[in-house]
């Protein structure tokens, strides 16, 4: 295997993460005469004063001190519940006002389980950055109750002599959310949004819609160039309804606001897939799985609907006979685009590997790695899944790769890779 860097730095499932999640009880009440949001409004509006005061009193001695912004939140949480009520509920008073949202919210730890499948990307704001040091946001697949995915993000600052340092993690967490119906489960696109005064290292995004209720899944971050020059961040990503799987796609420029749409067409069917930072040949190009054991290019009209693709890639060497897919999106160079790649091999182990595509026609592979470039060993084999080490995605800073990547699903470590070595590897 390539000899690589590896950062002493860890990350590891932290079940202390915890955030304030809307509670979303009428989506689980249709068909009575009052609904259960209404019922409880109502068991709350009908408390004496003095009742009202001690229940909120033991709510906050519970959670104000694990929680940021809590009274806060409770009255961001009630202003949603009134909106949605057939009769605004006037001037009640703070205290029923925040009771009536802790009774709407409840805590979720969102990374208790386990902590996976970084994805890195340029950070929007480079203010201040020194020659050879770049400011990133990463993306971590992080997983709490019910093996529930969500997505988690990380800023920090890596440098080209392999320098790693990560923004302090906020104390509280927090999620983003959108202001929605509390009568049914929003469909299709949606719009989630970071709360004003929260970081982004303190943000969460949890599933949404119904076909993502299971958890969103292995975000592949890419910083993508329009035609006109201007800078957009894209996420390609799985949604899990528990039952059926649907790719999807994140779009942000401000990093506040975060759209989720689905992907049209055959391709959305499947896992895996990652976008080209750019189009090429005036086309959107992307790298895609669509039988569970071959890599595909895929090339679109729109960001939004992807079909069929040409078969790029078969599985070649032992270390990726079961299956290969991609590592995220591929990384331009001047000698082409170099394209991670994941392999599976018996016992069902996960290997990380590299290909390179020509700049102008991805679909002519230029070489490949006949070995795995990282593989679990030793102690890193053990975990919530063994024997796996997997990205969504890495980083150039200048000659070195920046990886993160994920262990056995329970921790997420660093590497800085040459780039030099590293194609000097390839066959």
């Amino acid at each position: 295997m390539l000899d690589t860097h590896n950062h002493p730095l860890r990350l590891y499932a932290d079940p202390s993460r915890v955030v304030v999640r809307p509670f979303h009880l009428a989506w689980q009440a249709k068909g009575l005469s009052m609904s259960r949001s209404e019922r409880l409004v109502s068991e709350v509006l009908e408390m004496d004063e003095r009742e009202a005061q001690k229940q909120l009193a033991a709510v906050l001695k519970d959670f104000e001190p694990r929680h940021w912004q809590t009274r806060r939140v409770f009255m961001s949480r009630f202003e949603e519940i009134d909106a949605q009520m057939e009769a605004p509920m006037g001037d009640i008073g703070d205290t029923k006002r925040q009771l009536i949202g802790a009774y709407f919210c409840h805590e979720y730890s969102y990374a208790a389980a386990a902590i996976m499948n970084p994805s890195v990307v340029p950070h929007f704001d480079q203010t201040g950055m020194p020659k050879g040091s770049i400011r990133f946001i990463m993306s971590l697949r992080t997983v709490g109750e019910g093996h529930i995915s969500s997505v988690a993000f990380r800023e920090g600052i890596a440098t080209d002599d392999g320098k790693l340092k990560l923004a302090p993690e906020p104390p509280f967490a927090t999620a983003a959310d959108t202001a929605t119906g509390e009568e049914e489960i929003p469909e299709g696109p949606v719009t989630v949004l970071r709360h004003r005064d929260s970081t982004l290292s303190g943000t969460v995004i949890f599933p949404i819609t119904d076909a993502q209720r299971n958890g969103l899944e292995d975000l592949r971050l890419v910083q993508f160039t329009h035609d006109d020059g201007s800078m957009e961040w894209l996420g390609t990503y799985t949604a899990y309804s528990g039952r059926e799987i649907q790719s999807e796609l994140l779009r942000t420029h401000d990093w506040r606001e975060f759209h989720l749409r689905p992907i049209a067409g055959a391709a959305s069917r499947n896992k895996g897939i990652a976008l080209f930072p750019r189009k090429i040949g005036n086309r959107y190009m992307a790298i895609g799985r669509q039988d569970g054991e071959n890599l595909f290019l895929l090339q679109s009209d729109s960001l939004e609907h992807w079909d069929g693709g040409e078969k790029l890639l078969a599985p070649k060497y032992p270390w990726e006979f079961v299956q290969i897919g991609n590592c995220g999106s591929p990384i331009e160079l001047d000698e082409g685009w170099l394209l991670l790649t994941h392999g599976v091999g018996a016992m069902r182990k996960y290997s990380i590997g590299a290909v390179l595509l020509d700049k102008d026609d991805p679909s002519k592979v230029i070489a490949r790695s006949s070995e795995p470039i990282l593989a679990a060993a030793d102690a890193d084999r053990e975990g919530y899944v063994p024997n796996v080490v997997y990205t969504c995605g890495a980083m150039r800073i200048g000659d070195l790769l920046f990886l993160p990547y994920g262990i056995a699903d329970s921790s997420v470590a660093f590497a800085f890779v040459p780039i030099t070595e590293l194609l000097a590897r390839l066959k």
